[in-house]
């Protein structure tokens, strides 16, 4: 309860709004009121102010029932779409248990509905000056403060991502709708691009993607099927979404660790990425490297990495060459310490080496290895079970064997060292069968490599030996040196 009233009070500005000119913003309500009129200036800055302005119908003084489309004639009803829109600008505080308005939220809502019908129906062409003033009335419903996360206002330490429950914002009934509505004119095969870019522009663009730092899943949702529809419907907006959705990743990995939809801008980006032409730009090897490799830091990659993998994976599949690229940089971000990210590690690994050549394999078997044996041993029984299960696919398994010479005097360490010492009993038999196979793949390798490792013990153990042996003749001549000591100055007292 403490938190859903935190939630409702002050409000973090987005990105976008903290530098908008105060001009185009709604001014503060009036004190006990729970209905606030949006100010015709609010989409301003959403629209070019070259264009010639718009003739509004008179603005309403209240949210009022209005005729149904199918009530009025052809010629009338985009006068009618224009009240209608005007209704929907009025915005409600559903966190107001005491003023509830209910008779007009329903209202609102069903004037939503009908306006959605009418869209989605391509009855009637709607105009120019309509298109415009359709946008200025769902930026006044979308466009607002976000609020903040509970340790923002708290002061304590942000919570797991997976544990915390979500805020639902309360006016969903209606933004729901306003969602549905922006869908289906962006979808609608009626939209002129050419007119519909002059409102859906670059600031709306970026202000959508604020909105993405959403608590709520069902908006997060919405505005992820929205954006990636703008994105194949206006292709002069693509290199700006791209860029803008980097700063968003840079800003969370570098500075913040905190957002809540890298997941949903990822899962736009893995479509993205599917249709890259080749050769693939250096822009986007770029992204790569710069974007998505680093993506593997922030804590809270358990929120995203289904999405992330799928990216990664992408890339490697539409280029080869990239895969040695991709797997030192997992190598460089690989966990030390958290076993959860470790195996999720395992598991994007074996995913990028099922469509890795062998040419790129050779090229960072040594360093990967080296890796894959410390997973092996690792105390954890499901990081070192993962890793073993590495040797179940075909795929892997051929690579290793065109390159046993190198690979098996890098892991047999590790596999005798789980055999001899390692606690779980699954491990310890994961290990046997993979012993198994690589004395059957290569006896006379498999011989050489444990003699080798006979040979090291054996020198290890004599080098233990030689350093206890030093630190008893120490200990010893200290002793004696004590003892002498204590006679010397008994014999002058």
């Amino acid at each position: 309860m403490l938190r859903k009233i935190m939630k409702g009070g002050h409000r973090k500005p987005s990105k976008s709004e903290a530098n908008e000119p105060s001009s185009y913003g709604i001014g503060p309500p009036a004190p006990g009121s729970n209905v606030v009129v949006s100010h015709a200036s609010r989409g301003g800055a959403l629209v070019n102010s070259s264009l010639s302005p718009v003739t509004a119908t008179p603005p309403l003084s209240s949210v009022e029932p209005l005729p149904l489309f199918r009530d009025v004639p052809v010629s009338e009803r985009q006068t009618l779409f224009l009240r209608k829109l005007q209704n929907c600008c009025f915005l409600f505080d559903f966190t107001d248990t005491v003023k509830n308005n209910a008779r007009e939220k329903e209202i609102k809502r069903q004037t939503l509905l009908e306006l959605v019908d009418f869209i989605q129906s391509g009855s009637s062409k709607i105009s120019e000056s309509c298109q415009e003033e359709m946008i200025k009335m769902v930026s006044v419903n979308i466009f607002r403060c976000l609020p903040p996360a509970s340790h923002e206002n708290t002061g304590q330490e942000p919570a797991d991502p997976e544990e915390e429950e979500p805020y639902l914002e309360p006016s969903w009934p209606h933004l729901q709708l306003v969602y549905e509505l922006l869908l289906r004119y962006v979808v609608s095969t009626d939209t002129d691009t050419k007119v519909a870019k002059r409102y859906i522009d670059h600031s709306f663009v970026l202000k959508l993607l604020d909105l993405f730092d959403s608590e709520d899943p069902r908006e997060r949702e919405y505005l992820k099927t929205i954006l990636h529809r703008i994105y194949g419907k206006f292709m002069v907006h693509r290199p700006f979404i791209r860029k803008a959705i980097n700063n968003i990743f840079y800003r969370f990995v570098y500075e913040t660790e905190r957002h809540s939809g890298i997941g949903e801008l990822l899962e736009i980006l893995g479509s993205i990425i599917n249709g890259f032409a080749l050769p693939m730009k250096e822009e986007h090897k770029l992204f790569l490297i710069r974007v998505l490799i680093p993506l593997h830091k922030p804590k809270p990659i358990v929120v995203y990495h289904q999405q992330l993998s799928y990216c990664i994976v992408q890339f490697v599949e539409k280029d080869y060459k990239l895969a040695d690229t991709v797997i030192r940089g997992l190598l460089k971000y690989w966990p030390v310490t958290n076993c959860a990210k470790e195996n999720l590690f395992l598991g994007e690994l074996e995913e990028v080496l099922e469509a890795t050549q062998p040419v790129e394999f050779q090229r960072c078997m040594v360093p990967l290895f080296q890796q894959i044996g410390r997973c092996l041993t690792s105390s954890h029984f499901q990081v070192a079970e993962r890793a073993l299960f590495l040797w179940n696919n075909e795929h892997i398994v051929g690579l290793i064997a065109q390159n046993r010479s190198v690979i098996l005097p890098i892991i047999y360490p590790a596999l005798e060292k789980n055999i001899q010492s390692h606690w779980n009993q699954a491990v310890h038999g994961l290990t046997t069968n993979i012993k198994k196979m690589f004395m059957e793949m290569d006896p006379e390798l498999f011989e050489e490599c444990q003699r080798q490792y006979e040979e090291k013990q054996a020198k290890s153990k004599q080098v233990d030996e030689q350093r206890q042996y030093t630190w008893k003749r120490l200990a010893k001549a200290a002793a004696d040196r004590d003892r002498a000591g204590e006679e010397d100055h008994m014999i002058t007292s």
